[in-house]
């Protein structure tokens, strides 16, 4: 065999760490020693917090562990999260749409969540919450962020709409 110029016996050529034949397999230099792949990855590459075997190309960091790409997916719905925004609670990552189903309030007026994630604002009064956008008069639908308002029964009102009842 050759390799960098010199010339090896085919049963001298080893891996530093198992000692057998590398022959044609595949190997990796380290530090001028020659490794077969399974003893490199065991001496060397990082192991996945999830599946525990070696991350060899394309790892994921998240909370200083390491994961596969195919390893670090939502808690939820189990969908890949590498690459896609993603939140965690109780240390388990979540993709937004699983995220927001689970955990997040529900808008009075609209009924969607309320994510609050990227900044997003809301209202809450009592033990209710709005999208700035959903916070309007039942009856004539103007927007009531930032103003003062009547509430009748699950309904909120403009002081102008709410000065009948």
């Amino acid at each position: 065999m050759e390799y960098k110029g010199n010339s090896w016996h085919e049963t001298c050529f080893i891996c530093h760490r198992c000692q057998q034949p590398i022959g044609t397999k595949s190997f990796i230099p380290k530090d001028n020693q020659n490794f077969c792949v399974p003893c490199y990855e065991k001496q060397f590459a990082m192991q996945c917090v999830q599946c525990k075997k070696a991350i060899t190309t394309g790892g994921v960091t998240y909370r200083e562990q390491p994961w596969h790409k195919e390893c670090f997916v939502c808690t939820g719905c189990k969908k890949q999260l590498s690459g896609q925004r993603f939140t965690s609670r109780d240390e388990f990552a979540y993709c937004l749409s699983c995220f927001c189903n689970l955990y997040a309030k529900k808008c009075a007026g609209c009924t969607n969540p309320i994510s609050g994630l990227g900044g997003t604002k809301y209202i809450s009064f009592e033990e209710r919450q709005w999208h700035n956008d959903c916070f309007n008069c039942k009856k004539c639908s103007l927007s009531l962020v930032g103003r003062g308002f009547l509430t009748e029964r699950d309904d909120i009102l403009c002081p102008e709409c709410g000065k009948d009842i």
